[in-house]
C-alpha cells in the first residue's frame, strides 16, 4: 500500500500482532540483495539520494564480488488496510559455504520469501534453503524474480516452483528487483500471510543472539530477537551460557542505520550495546535475560557448525603473530563458523590451524584478515580430518599430514558428503564421469522437468574441496549448481606421501592422498621443488616416498666450477686428474652439506594460489 513516516520506535509501541519477521532465501546470484534494495526504497527507510546498489552489503569484499557473506537485519514500516505494521527483514547469503548464516536467520523469523530467478529456475541451494526453512516450520512465500529479463520464463518456472512447494502456479508472485514491479504486492502478501511472532510479554525477558559485530569505539554490538518479556536501556542483563552480567548502555533497531529506542518487546529484532570489549562474552546462539528477574530456561540455540576444511594460516612476518591472534578473535565474533587453534611449523614458524566450511569461506576469511588488519598471510594446502585406527586399537585424529602416525595402521576413515547437483539433462554423462573420477557413488537421480535433472552423489570431502566445483562448471558450461552436506565417514585406501630432500623428510610438503593419486602428487611436488630450490654446490635428489618406497625422483644439478678453464691444450690425463679431484670434493661436500630451502619456495609450494610460484621464481 504505502510507506509510513520513519521515526524511532517507542518502548513496546508495536504490539506483536503488527510485527512480521521474515528473511529472503535463494541460490547465489538470484537477486536477493537487489530485491532488498527495492523494499528499502518502497517502505521509505532509505531516501532516494542515499540509495546505492546492494545497500545492506556493508563489506568491501561483498560489494566487489557481488555476493552476500553476512546476514543483515533491517526494520521497515509498512501500512496495510489502515494498520501500521513493522517488517523485520533479514537478507541472507546464497552460497553453500554460508548456509550457517542462513540457518541462524531462519531461527529468528516466522516466514521466508523463497526467491527463484525467472531465467534460471530452481537450483541446488534453492532446494537446500527451502528444506532448512521447512525444518524450522516457517511459512514460505514463493517468488519469481527478474521477470524483466528477455530470457525469463515465468510461467514455466512458476509451475516448477508450485510443484516443489505444493501450491498453485498462480500463487507464485512475480517481481523484478531491478525495476520494482510487484514489490508492493509482495510486501502486502508478507503482512497478510505471515504469522505474527508469539511470546509472553509478562514473562521474564528472553532474547536470542543471532549475530554480533565488533566496533572499535563501542565494543561488541549484539543483535537479538526478543522472544518473551522486554528489554530496556540501563537494565542489567545476563548472558545465560557464561553468566556474565552487563549494563545495557544502548538498545535500538537497524532501520537500516542504527536508531536508539526506549526498549524492545516481544517479537522485535534489534541491537544491544553493553560497552564490553571482550569478544568471548557474546556468543551467537546464547540467550540474554535480565539480571533482576531472570528467566530459568535458555532458548534452543543453534547447532555448532562443523568445519569441513582445515588450512594453516601463518603470518609472513613472525612478529605479526599476536596481531593475527587478535584478528581471529574479532572475526570469530562476526563469523561464528570459524574454528582455530595455535600450531607451529618447522618451515613457517608460529600460526593457526583454522577450520572452514568450504573453499570460498577460506578465501573470504583470509582476504578479510589481510584487508581489515593489514596482515600478510600464507595459507597452506587445505586438509580434511581423517580418523586413523592403529593395529593396537588406538584411534588418532589427523588434521595435518605431520600428525600422521608412523606405526602399523589398520584403518583410515575419511569424511564424505551428500552432494546434490542440478543441471540440464544433456550434461548427465560428463557429470557422471567427473564424479566417478572423484570416487563418487550415485545415490539417485530425479527429473524436475524434461530438461532439468537432480543427481545425488556420495563423494569424499577431500575430492571436492579443491577444484571440483570449477571442473563441474566447465563441463556443464556454467549451468550446473552444487550443494553438499556432511554424511558421516567411510574407510579409504589413503597413504601419506613424504617429500625427501637429500634423504631427509620435509614435514611441510607431506600430504595424505588416495593410493591411486599418490604417484601423480609425488611427481608434481618433486617437479615444483626442482624449479623453486636454488642449485647447491652439490647434487640434491628430491624424492617422493610412501613409507620406505620411493615413487618419484628429480635431481637438482650441482653448480660446477669450470676446472678445465686453465688447461689449454696439453695431455688428457691432466684434465682427467682435475675432474677426479673435483668429483672427490663434491662427494665430501655432499656428506657434510645441508640443503637450505628459501622461504619463498615454501610459500610457493604450500600456497594454493598459483601466482605465488611465479613470484618466487622472480
Amino acid at each position: 500500500m504505502s510507506p509510513i513516516a520513519h521515526s524511532a520506535p517507542q518502548p513496546n509501541a508495536t504490539p506483536p500482532e503488527l510485527i512480521r519477521n521474515f528473511c529472503i532465501i535463494a541460490h547465489i546470484d538470484h537477486g536477493k540483495s537487489t530485491l532488498a534494495d527495492r523494499m528499502l526504497q518502497e517502505t521509505g527507510v532509505v531516501e532516494q539520494r542515499q540509495m546505492r546498489a546492494q545497500y545492506l552489503d556493508r563489506m568491501d569484499i561483498e560489494r566487489e564480488r557481488g555476493i552476500t557473506i553476512k546476514s543483515q537485519a533491517v526494520r521497515m514500516p509498512w501500512e496495510l488496510d489502515g494498520s501500521a505494521h513493522i517488517l523485520n527483514m533479514i537478507d541472507t547469503p546464497g552460497h553453500v559455504d554460508f548456509t550457517y548464516e542462513v540457518s541462524r536467520s531462519l531461527a529468528a523469523c516466522e516466514g521466508a520469501v523463497l526467491l527463484v530467478d525467472a531465467a534460471q529456475g530452481i537450483e541446488a541451494q534453492t532446494l537446500a534453503n527451502l528444506y532448512l526453512a521447512m525444518e524450522n516450520d516457517l511459512t514460505i512465500i514463493p517468488v519469481l524474480n527478474k521477470i524483466d529479463l528477455p530470457a525469463a520464463q515465468p510461467e514455466k518456472y512458476a509451475e516448477e516452483l508450485a510443484g516443489l512447494i505444493g501450491c498453485e502456479p498462480e500463487d507464485v508472485l512475480k517481481v523484478s528487483g531491478k525495476t520494482g514491479v510487484g514489490v508492493t504486492e509482495l510486501l502486502d502478501t508478507i503482512v497478510r500471510e505471515l504469522p505474527p511472532p508469539v511470546g509472553d510479554a509478562a514473562a521474564p525477558a528472553r532474547a536470542m543472539i543471532f549475530d554480533s559485530v565488533y566496533d572499535t569505539y563501542r565494543g561488541v554490538v549484539t543483535y537479538v530477537r526478543v522472544v518473551d518479556g522486554n528489554l530496556s536501556p540501563r537494565e542489567k542483563i545476563t548472558m545465560m551460557s557464561t553468566r556474565a552480567t552487563h549494563e545495557l548502555l544502548e538498545i535500538g533497531v537497524s532501520s537500516p542505520e542504527p536508531a536508539p529506542s526506549k526498549g524492545l518487546g516481544v517479537g522485535e529484532v534489534g541491537y544491544l550495546i553493553t560497552g564490553v570489549k571482550d569478544v568471548r562474552q557474546s556468543r551467537v546462539g546464547d540467550t540474554v535475560t535480565t539480571a533482576v528477574k531472570s528467566a530459568t530456561g535458555a532458548l534452543g540455540g543453534y547447532k555448532d557448525p562443523k568445519p569441513m576444511v582445515f588450512s594453516g594460516l601463518y603470518p609472513i612476518d613472525g612478529s605479526d603473530y599476536p596481531i593475527l591472534r587478535d584478528a581471529l578473535d574479532r572475526l570469530k565474533l562476526n563469523d561464528a563458523a570459524l574454528v582455530y587453534e595455535p600450531e607451529t611449523s618447522a618451515a613457517l614458524g608460529f600460526g593457526f590451524r583454522v577450520g572452514f566450511l568450504g573453499m570460498l569461506h577460506l578465501e573470504i576469511v583470509r582476504e578479510r584478515l589481510e584487508r581489515e588488519h593489514d596482515l600478510e598471510l600464507i595459507s597452506t594446502l587445505p586438509n580434511v580430518v581423517y580418523q586413523v585406527g592403529m593395529e593396537d586399537g588406538s584411534q588418532i585424529e589427523v588434521t595435518n599430514p605431520s600428525e600422521f602416525p608412523g606405526g602399523k595402521v589398520a584403518t583410515i576413515t575419511e569424511p564424505v558428503v551428500r552432494a546434490t547437483i542440478l543441471a540440464p539433462s544433456e550434461y548427465i554423462g560428463s557429470i557422471m564421469e567427473l564424479c566417478q573420477n572423484r570416487r563418487g557413488t550415485l545415490r539417485g537421480m530425479d527429473y524436475l522437468s524434461p530438461e532439468r535433472v537432480e543427481m545425488r552423489y556420495t563423494l569424499p570431502l577431500a575430492e571436492i574441496v579443491f577444484d571440483f566445483f570449477d571442473a563441474l562448471k566447465s563441463r556443464t558450461k556454467g549451468y550446473a549448481s552444487l550443494d553438499y552436506e556432511p554424511d558421516g565417514e567411510q574407510d579409504a585406501d589413503l597413504v601419506k606421501v613424504d617429500i625427501l630432500l637429500q634423504g631427509d623428510a620435509v614435514d611441510a610438503f607431506s600430504a595424505i592422498v588416495h593410493r591411486d593419486k599418490a604417484y601423480a602428487y609425488g611427481v608434481m611436488m618433486a617437479g615444483k621443488l626442482k624449479e623453486l630450490i636454488p642449485r647447491q654446490q652439490f647434487e640434491v635428489p628430491i624424492q617422493a616416498a610412501i613409507g620406505a618406497r620411493i615413487i618419484a625422483r628429480e635431481n637438482i644439478r650441482a653448480i660446477r666450477k669450470d676446472v678445465l678453464a686453465k688447461c689449454y691444450g696439453g695431455d688428457i690425463s691432466r684434465k682427467r686428474k682435475l675432474l677426479e679431484k673435483q668429483k672427490e670434493g663434491k662427494k665430501r661436500m655432499k656428506m657434510v652439506g645441508s640443503v637450505e630451502v628459501p622461504q619463498e619456495a615454501f610459500i610457493a609450494a604450500l600456497s594454493q594460489d598459483g601466482g605465488a610460484a611465479e613470484k618466487a621464481k622472480k
